[in-house]
């Protein structure tokens, strides 16, 4: 662990530096990929690229390899480990992705705290659908004795496919607006568990594992987060949009993220009850919020305070997530300060100044994006102020005007029908212009989605923004936490 430290220590001062450097300079967006560019305002697309193969096609770029790099995928798609299931409706799709905003928005605002209660009583069914658009990857949790190192592993005892590692294998969502990591344990019922097809982490076969006792300090510290005391076991409960929910002990254990990297005594939810509906392709959550229970928060001393992740253009696409500082020169980032709410913790924000639609600015009035975006690895659309909204819509039908308009797909208002259209579709480009002039091109597969402009509207332009996964595809997008930055590379996956 000291290693790790001094590691990382030296990667900080290499990559986090000039991060820190380039918000004093005027940001600059790299190349593009994915389409050909008919002049510099508009871009060829390939229709056939922004729908997902019956394959997995792997990564379209190399990833940087440090130590902490896993692959990241879309639970459903076929590049994830058990590549079966049928899509979600769009409308399923949308609706609980509207829920999620809401609760984002509720935060925010004062009304709710961490609902411990599940009074939101919104059907659950459609959490699956929203899992279906969010990225996961997969840790080990455990350990089979007290001395286990990944380290010491063989390497070849699973002939060339995933090493193999400590504990079990848990494939579990990323989620940046949450701060409890947890996972599903033995004893856990069907229900009030969900069925899952990794194996049960049991922590009576891991002699590593350890129950908080009430009076600790992690307990003492859980907050929002705290529920009781059972048998001197401290317990926790986490609250989802949907009314959905996960209860039980509050443990700490060996958490492997790949062979040569782990945390001991590493914090968690033991999840013996469950609320709603989770996907039986994972089996928790993977917490990376701004609050000191989450992964980020406990790695923050062998890593640095910082993490990243790449989600694929389509789920036939691997993304990646690592955690600490990448091994890549700072100045293929563009960078804008990250903002945080002192009232919640939780969220990561970043401040949106204007948009460009095919080389022409919006031009919208800054006091409409005063109220910031927050950064959301789990919201499949983004979000705008009402004002922002419109005056994009106005300009993207502008540029789209010879292809003839199909009719809304629910929230999604500004829709076509390609039919009849061969091979390719000329897009206006669409770039986010952050504070510091951090200038964001966004791929073909994050501005249309279903054949639609891929960008809701708030109710109104109090509400702050929020950044989706959507429009995050194909971007690396770095937190600084600790430098207090978001990076973002393009055509990083």
């Amino acid at each position: 662990m000291v290693e790790q430290s001094k590691q990382a220590s030296r990667a900080m001062v290499w990559v986090l530096a000039p991060l820190l450097l380039l918000l004093v300079s005027a940001g600059s967006s790299p190349g593009a990929h994915a389409a050909d560019h008919d002049g510099d305002d508009y871009m060829m697309v390939a229709m056939n690229s922004l729908r997902p193969e019956a394959t997995c096609l792997g990564h379209r770029e190399i990833p940087p390899q440090n130590g902490t790099w896993v692959p990241l995928h879309h639970p459903l798609g076929p590049c994830s480990p058990s590549p079966s299931g049928k899509p979600p409706s769009l409308d399923d799709l949308l609706r609980q992705d509207q829920l999620r905003v809401d609760h984002i928005h509720r935060r925010l605002s004062g009304d709710v705290g961490d609902d411990k209660t599940g009074s939101n009583k919104e059907s659950a069914d459609a959490d699956v659908s929203q899992e279906y658009h969010q990225p996961s990857t997969q840790f080990n949790v455990g350990s089979t004795s007290k001395n286990s190192n990944p380290q010491s592993i063989d390497l070849a005892a699973t002939g060339g496919g995933r090493p193999r590692l400590p504990g079990v294998i848990q494939t579990l969502v990323l989620d940046t607006a949450s701060d409890v990591p947890w996972v599903q344990c033995v004893p856990c019922p069907i229900p009030p568990c969900h069925p899952q097809q990794d194996t049960f982490y049991d922590p009576t076969k891991s002699p590593t594992y350890a129950a908080f006792r009430c009076s600790s300090s992690p307990c003492r510290q859980l907050g929002p987060y705290a529920n009781g005391c059972v048998g001197n076991q401290c317990q926790y409960k986490v609250t989802y949009p949907d009314g959905s929910s996960s209860s039980g002990t509050y443990v700490s254990d060996l958490l492997t993220i790949n062979p040569t990297n782990s945390i001991a005594k590493f914090q968690f939810g033991c999840s013996h009850v469950e609320q709603g509906t989770f996907n039986n392709r994972t089996a928790g959550i993977m917490a990376l919020g701004g609050g000191p229970e989450s992964l980020v928060s406990q790695a923050a001393s062998i890593y640095g305070n910082a993490f990243s992740y790449c989600v694929p253009p389509t789920a036939s696409h691997k993304g990646f997530f690592r955690l600490g500082v990448p091994r890549v020169a700072a100045t293929r980032y563009v960078v804008t300060p990250m903002l945080r709410y002192k009232q919640v913790p939780t969220f990561y924000r970043v401040l949106l100044r204007d948009i460009a639609v095919a080389g022409g600015r919006l031009n919208v009035q800054p006091v409409v994006f005063a109220a910031g975006s927050v950064l959301d690895s789990r919201t499949i659309i983004s979000r705008l102020p009402a004002t922002a909204y419109q005056a994009l819509r106005a300009a993207f039908r502008n540029a789209m005007r010879m292809y003839r308009m199909a009719p809304p797909k629910g929230s999604l208002d500004t829709c076509y029908d390609f039919t009849g259209v061969v091979g390719t579709v000329r897009l206006p480009k669409i770039t986010l212009v952050f504070d510091k002039n951090a200038v964001v091109e966004l791929d073909p597969s994050g501005i249309l989605f279903n054949d639609c402009l891929a960008f809701i509207p708030n109710r109104d332009d109090s509400m702050p923004g929020i950044l989706g996964n959507v429009q995050q595809q194909t971007i690396e997008v770095l937190y600084d936490v600790g430098g207090g930055a978001v990076g973002f590379r393009r055509n990083a996956c």
